[in-house]
């Protein structure tokens, strides 16, 4: 009989995949030894493995450059960096590395750019797209980027008073883009989306705000779908509609070139995963061909602003599984040395799947488990991954340590779980490592942080030593 673990993944899946293999100590990601990462650190760990930035991003430059020559498109492209996916530092200084542009979300994704700046990795020649809704502090830092003669700071209107706000702070001439308030799927609980202007206020409002005003250009036309940019015809639906806004825009408006198609490539959550991103890509500068050809107007410069797909698949999760509870009959519930509403909080809030696999024992039999986490909290659990409607894993064995790794972690997980703050149930936050290659491509790893200690919780919540 095909009872091991490996016979499981070889008869459901096609393995090994491009970033999965079995080495001779087990699984490898990237053709890293994640058991050797567990033998020099410990776990529980997070991972960042770096040079997967820079790969999907010459992905998709790569597939935006297919397509343009495909449809003889005759605009630019542009890769924005969505900043909200992961702030941090070593995935900036990476993903910067390719000759893209930031886009920003709130005031201090400003003290960023401008400390960029400082080092050279972001210079005048990087747009930086400035969505969200803006308040004092973010239309000041804004105005100080733009008046220290940032000019390609793009900030796109959100809101009718920003206008007037970014004028009383910007000194000179500035330019700025408009969001569309996009229509939700018909499964949502609103109608249109909180974020930009609705689609019949566009024109109105650009007439009464922007179109004699000398001090401002609109330059960019900001076009997102909450659901991503999926082969659905609500989908399609949504772009048709915001082009017909763009070609009436553009006819009275000489200085709009752009139009940014937002972010919404979905990563791999599954061993199954499939998506198309060469033929979306087609489609959609198919169809902004066809729309402006109609309208006899100049096709836009494109801009995308890729977040999850720029770095999620960069990141990882491993556990140990401590202890295993047999609670009745049917459900045994293996408990790992963490928690994943403060580790992966993204599984707790909005019931997200990402990639499961047994770090080692993939050669023992197996069996079908919940994973619970350490907290004392019912929805601290994980119960059935992407394709399948129960988890398998390696048997329990007290004797023989079972690690299992969560991939493709690296976007939101950090920033929504709080890092370096307070956790539920105060469960440390995890060590964390960098992954990067050097000019041999040997792997190297360094500790980024040490996993929290009780004194530091203890300072925040008051109980200084």
């Amino acid at each position: 009989m095909n009872t091991k673990y490996i016979d499981l993944i070889n008869q459901t899946y096609y393995f090994p995949q491009e970033e999965f293999r079995l080495g001779d100590n087990g699984l490898e990601f990237h053709g890293v030894d994640l058991m050797a990462l567990v033998e020099k650190y410990g776990a529980p760990l997070k991972f960042t493995y770096l040079p997967k930035i820079s790969e999907n991003i010459n992905l998709a430059k790569k597939w935006f450059a297919n397509a343009i020559e495909k449809n003889n498109y005759k605009g630019t492209y542009n890769y924005c960096y969505c900043t909200k996916s992961s702030h941090f530092k070593h995935v900036l200084n990476e993903a910067l590395k390719n000759d893209i542009h930031i886009e920003t979300s709130s005031a201090f994704d400003i003290d960023i750019v401008e400390s960029l700046k400082e080092t050279g990795k972001v210079t005048d020649k990087t747009y930086v797209i400035c969505n969200g809704f803006k308040r004092e502090q973010y239309i000041t830092n804004i105005a100080r980027l733009i008046n220290n003669g940032h000019e390609n700071c793009i900030p796109i209107i959100d809101n009718y008073e920003e206008i007037e706000l970014l004028s009383d702070n910007i000194e000179g001439h500035f330019n700025v883009g408009i969001r569309i308030a996009s229509e939700e799927e018909p499964k949502f609980e609103f109608y249109t989306s909180r974020l930009g202007i609705g689609y019949k206020n566009i024109i109105p409002f650009y007439e009464e705000q922007i179109k004699n005003n000398d001090r401002v250009d609109l330059k960019m036309l900001h076009f997102f779908i909450n659901t991503g940019i999926r082969d659905t015809a609500y989908y399609w639906n949504e772009l048709v509609k915001c082009l017909k806004v763009y070609v009436r825009l553009k006819k009275i408006c000489p200085s709009l070139v752009s139009l940014n198609i937002g972010g919404g490539f979905p990563i791999k959550n599954s061993l199954h995963f499939e998506y198309d991103y060469q033929y979306m890509i087609d489609e959609i500068l198919n169809q902004i061909n066809i729309t402006c050809e109609e309208a006899d107007v100049p096709v836009p410069n494109i801009f995308t602003e890729f977040g999850s797909f720029t770095v999620g698949e960069s990141g990882g999760a491993i556990y140990e599984i401590l202890y295993q509870k047999q609670q009745n009959d049917r459900e045994k519930w293996n408990m790992i040395n963490s928690s994943f509403i403060t580790t992966l909080p993204d599984t707790w809030a909005i019931s997200k799947k990402f990639i499961m696999l047994p770090i080692n024992r993939w050669n023992d039999e197996y069996e079908r488990v919940l994973l619970g986490g350490l907290t004392c909290d019912s929805d601290d659990y994980y119960n059935s991954e992407q394709n399948m409607a129960a988890i398998y894993l390696p048997k329990f064995r007290k004797e023989k340590p079972l690690y299992i790794g969560f991939f493709n972690t690296g976007a939101y997980q950090e920033s929504i779980g709080g890092f370096g703050g307070l956790q539920h149930c105060l469960i440390p936050s995890p060590k964390h490592i960098l992954i990067d290659r050097d000019e041999n491509d040997n792997i190297t790893t360094k500790l980024f942080s040490e996993q929290q200690t009780s004194e530091q919780l203890l300072n925040i919540l008051g109980y200084e030593h």
